[in-house]
């Protein structure tokens, strides 16, 4: 079975027992291949393109419950909340936040890439737990 039929099998056996995350590993023999995989129920109302990595703020809808003017992971990764382990969160809910702050980091292919506002206000919720699998498009953090 290729690794691909095996990814799209155990996928629908996770969905149908209800798991969200997987750890995958397979050797080859050039070394070996870890991924990291997160299934979401996340319902997205309407499409926003994100061009050149550039995040944008829109309506979306996540576990059936509407959310404004979420600021949205331009990428699949793992979010993180403070710069390090153990460190002070960039935000906290009721913070004022200026546009091109940092308010969370994205993990890909081992790169933390910076997620900045992209206005000024103050932070109403945060949608992500620190560490968590987050998919392209997720929201991530309420900024009114």
């Amino acid at each position: 079975m290729s690794f691909r039929a095996t990814v799209e099998s155990m996928s629908k056996i996770m969905d149908d027992m209800g798991i969200t995350e997987l750890e995958l590993e397979r050797q080859f023999l050039f070394g070996v291949y870890r991924k990291h995989i997160h299934l979401s129920k996340q319902q997205v109302a309407t499409t926003v393109a994100v061009a050149g990595g550039e995040v944008k703020t829109d309506t979306v809808q996540t576990k059936n419950k509407p959310v404004a003017n979420a600021l949205k992971s331009p990428m699949v990764g793992v979010v993180y909340l403070a710069p390090e382990p153990g460190a002070k969160t960039f935000v906290s809910v009721g913070a004022s936040v200026k546009a091109g702050d940092t308010v969370a980091l994205v993990e890909a292919m081992k790169t933390f890439n910076p997620i900045k506002s992209d206005k000024d206000g103050v932070v109403k919720e945060i949608l992500v737990t620190d560490g968590a699998a987050v998919e392209f498009d997720q929201p991530l953090i309420v900024i009114e």
